[in-house]
């Protein structure tokens, strides 16, 4: 069973998202304040952290920063009302997985867990191929780390999973559904649509133009194609 602790201080955020994971068969522990939450969070059993980033005491990124500079690994997602790109680069920078922005919906949520784990186990497992260089184009896996010509491109884990399975699959024509199961997971019920959407996202990041693209070659009616032609 896994284990998820989430550090919230807004109680309905909170209970619906322990309600949630707790019907979903995951084992939740909860903490409203940033010292409770950095205590609980060096618990060994804990699998993943759900935080947020303004709380009472010390605030989500002091939490992350510290678990890190630790040596506590356990995959952090960061859930906050800050949108500001700068939010973004720190929580990443001190060493969160994802970072996901309220109002956010429960099934978006769900994907963002799951492919977090997904990438460690994935990593655990030695079955992720670390680095990745084509181009101006640099991504490190391992350290959610991505350049375009020497400049950091901020990719949340969903992201860097989907380009991972490109990457692994390049040259190969991959429909959307296969992807939606892999990148996704087999038990999200998502439209295949919502592949073309982060499809465009993450062109719009790595691809010099995005409407002509370079290396996420889309195929009509089929799917996508990583190309290192």
């Amino acid at each position: 069973m896994r284990k998820l602790l989430v550090v919230e201080d807004d109680i309905s955020i909170r209970k619906a998202i322990v309600d949630d994971f707790t019907f979903e068969g995951y084992l939740v522990e909860s903490a409203v304040e940033g010292n409770e939450g950095l205590e609980k969070a060096f618990d060994p059993d804990i699998d993943i952290i759900l935080l947020d980033v303004m709380l009472p005491g010390i605030d989500g990124f002091e939490i992350c920063k510290e678990l890190r500079k630790k040596g506590i690994e356990t995959p952090i997602i960061m859930l906050t009302a800050k949108s500001q790109e700068i939010d973004k680069v720190l929580g990443l920078e001190f060493g969160a997985d994802d970072y996901i922005t309220k109002p956010y919906s429960s099934r978006e949520l769900h994907a963002r867990v799951k492919a977090v784990l997904r990438r460690r186990n994935s990593e655990k497992n030695g079955t992720v191929e670390i680095q990745f260089k084509i181009g101006d184009l640099e991504i490190n896996f391992k350290k959610f780390s991505c350049k375009k010509k020497e400049k950091n491109i901020i990719l949340t884990t969903l992201e860097f999973s989907l380009l991972h399975y490109l990457i692994k699959k390049r040259e190969q024509v991959i429909s959307r559904n296969e992807i939606l199961d892999k990148v996704w997971g087999e038990d999200i019920l998502v439209s295949p649509r919502t592949v073309d959407t982060h499809i465009a996202k993450l062109r719009k990041k790595i691809e010099d133009d995005p409407s002509n693209p370079r290396w996420i070659i889309g195929f009509r009616g089929i799917g996508y194609k990583f190309t290192c032609i």
